[in-house]
């Protein structure tokens, strides 16, 4: 074993040296050995070793705190010097009745041998800071290629863990590797078996491969297995709009509004879903234009159906429902209509919703004038923000007491506070409260 050097943090050398004092190998393995041989830092660092987890507390004892995090599979975890290191012992592991976790686990002496029973190539390597790397199936290579590629039978990998279908496909995203081909056939072959998976371990690697860098080459290059999850997905394939405001079909477009929109994780689930419902809504006209009228309610109510499903966090579900369904708003070319919309949606909505209608243009592929304008509206936004200006119920100069104190009761109440800010946001009269107390009474003598 030879090969590259690996810079090792301090809390990681100290217990392979404590460990291997003691009589015992390790091995640093994994993700942490893919990512700092891609000149990536980790985000967290596991061990893998010859001892048992009872052995692993003895030799870290007085050095390390020691937890017993995953006894059954041989996992504990030492803390020292704010890092957690899993530290592993060894294993193989046989039966997979529920088609995610090992039936058995069984300890091995090698590492080789513990390698053999991971995912992909580029994930199958371990690196001690004497031996250097251990790269029994050829990892370092295909790291090189940027390649992922199963360690060896494919199926049998993906039959073991289906979940492993949805990592490939995140992997993809993040790195923009390619999936080899004889791995990418077996990953269809058993897209069957992700049904028995559960929804939020699928939520996880969705939101994954869609804040991934490299988002857009994995939706192109694996959408029949994103269909698989997120059945939604699949009646935009291939459906040309047929209408001189989209170069592209709406999967396409879907894609490419994906990748231009930034990847925060509403705003990346937003542009997934956004035209979701555009099959549904599709009609063409005498001269064969195509149209989807209404389609952004019915892309709202699919987007909750595949969130909900998926057991995305109320949160979550909650926002990007709402600019799904606000995608089409127009937020207007001139301060009025901007302070409206600022006043009824809030800041923070209408930057997203700038967002979003600047993604789904460059989607269009079309007319480059609608990105001008949305840099016009947002000049505006940015200029009302500036100024200060009252643009919600907290900044009015009345409030509900100031109202029931003139009269009025109940809902009422509510009723003449919004129609007070209206009157402000438009210009008609000044957040100054004598004023707003006359208009607020000329409203109660009417």
């Amino acid at each position: 074993m030879t090969g590259p050097q690996i810079a090792l943090p301090g809390p990681v050398r100290a217990a392979i040296a404590r460990l291997e004092a003691c009589g015992y190998t390790a091995f640093a393995v994994g993700g942490c050995v893919r990512d700092s041989l891609r000149g990536v830092t980790p985000h967290d660092w596991d061990l893998a070793t010859a001892a048992r987890p009872e052995q692993t507390c003895a030799a870290l004892a007085g050095a390390f705190d020691v937890r017993p995090t995953g006894l059954r599979h041989g996992t504990v975890t030492a803390l020292a010097d704010g890092m957690a290191i899993e530290i592993t012992t060894y294993r193989t592991e046989a039966g997979y009745a529920d088609g995610r976790h090992p039936d058995a686990v069984c300890f091995v002496p090698r590492v080789e041998e513990d390698l053999m029973r991971r995912d992909f190539t580029v994930n199958a390597m371990a690196y001690h800071p004497a031996r250097g790397l251990c790269d029994p199936f050829g990892g370092q290579v295909d790291l090189r290629r940027g390649v992922l590629r199963a360690v060896g039978d494919p199926d049998t990998r993906f039959a073991e863990d289906a979940l492993r279908i949805l990592r490939g496909v995140r992997f993809q995203a993040q790195t923009g590797f390619a999936l080899e081909p004889q791995t990418a056939y077996a990953m269809r072959r058993q897209l069957a078996r992700l049904d028995g998976i559960a929804r939020e371990r699928v939520l996880a690697e969705l939101n994954g491969i869609l804040t991934g860098r490299y988002a857009g080459r994995a939706l192109r290059a694996c959408r029949e297995i994103l269909a698989a999850v997120l059945p939604e997905l699949s009646p935009m394939f291939g459906l040309c709009q047929h209408n001189p405001h989209h170069r592209y079909d709406v999967w396409e477009h879907t894609v490419r509004a994906v990748e231009a929109v930034p990847a925060d994780l509403t705003l990346r689930w937003v542009m997934l879903l956004h035209d979701c419902g555009k099959p549904h809504a599709y009609t063409i006209d005498a001269a064969g234009v195509g149209h989807f009228k209404g389609h952004p309610r019915i892309s709202c109510a699919l987007a909750a159906q595949a969130l909900a499903r998926l057991r995305a966090p109320g949160a979550l579900r909650e926002a990007v429902c709402r600019l799904v369904e606000l995608h089409d708003y127009p937020l207007g070319q001139n301060e009025k209509i901007v302070r409206r919309r600022l006043s009824r949606l809030g800041e923070q909505t209408v930057r997203q919703m700038l967002a979003i209608k600047k993604a789904d243009c460059t989607g269009q592929g079309a007319f480059s004038i609608h990105l001008a304008e949305l840099q016009q509206t947002e000049s505006l936004v940015n200029a009302v923000c500036r100024a200060g200006l009252c643009l919600s119920l907290h900044d009015l100069a009345l409030n509900g007491h100031d109202i029931c104190a003139l009269g009025f009761s109940g809902p009422a109440v509510g009723r003449v506070l919004r129609g007070l800010l209206d009157a402000v946001v438009d210009g008609a009269a000044p957040n100054e409260p004598e004023a707003l107390r006359a208009l607020a009474a000329r409203w109660k003598e009417a």
